[in-house]
C-alpha cells in the first residue's frame, strides 16, 4: 500500500519576514497554525485551508495568464487562493501594499480572478468561483 499525503505545505523565504507575516496572516486572512524560533531564525504555519497541487503545461499557463491578465506574466510558481469575494479582497490587499497587476476579471471557467504581487516575492491570483 502507498503512502497516502497528508498535506501540501508551501515554503517560502522572505527577506522581510515581519511584512509577510503581516500581510498573509493579518490582510489576507490565514489563520497561524504554529510558530517557531530556532537559533535566530522564525518561521510561522499559516492555515490555508484545503490545498491542491494544480500542474499546468506551458500553454496552459500562457492561456491561464491571457485570461487573467492580458499577457504571460507569471513565473513557474504561482499561488491561488479561493475568496468569498475577490474584488474586495483585492482592494483590501492592494490597500495593504500589493501591486495589482490585473483587477478582478470573469474567466471562461466563470469565476472571477485577480493578479496581484505580494511580499516575499509571490504572484498570486485570487478567484471566486461564480457558479452556474
Amino acid at each position: 500500500m502507498a503512502e497516502s499525503v497528508r498535506e501540501l505545505r508551501l515554503v517560502v523565504t522572505a527577506p522581510d519576514y515581519e511584512e509577510a507575516v503581516a500581510f498573509y496572516r493579518d490582510v489576507l486572512g490565514l489563520h497561524e497554525r504554529e510558530a517557531y524560533e530556532t537559533e535566530g531564525g522564525r518561521v510561522t504555519i499559516l492555515d490555508a485551508g484545503r490545498a491542491t497541487l494544480e500542474i499546468a503545461d506551458p500553454n496552459q499557463a500562457a492561456f491561464i495568464d491571457r485570461v487573467e491578465v492580458g499577457s504571460r506574466v507569471a513565473g513557474k510558481y504561482r499561488v491561488a487562493f479561493e475568496v468569498d469575494d475577490s474584488a474586495a479582497t483585492t482592494a483590501r490587499l492592494a490597500a495593504a501594499g500589493a501591486t495589482v497587476i490585473a483587477e478582478p476579471t470573469v474567466t471562461p471557467w466563470n469565476s472571477l480572478n485577480a493578479r496581484l504581487e505580494a511580499p516575499a516575492g509571490l504572484q498570486l491570483t485570487l478567484f471566486t468561483e461564480l457558479g452556474e
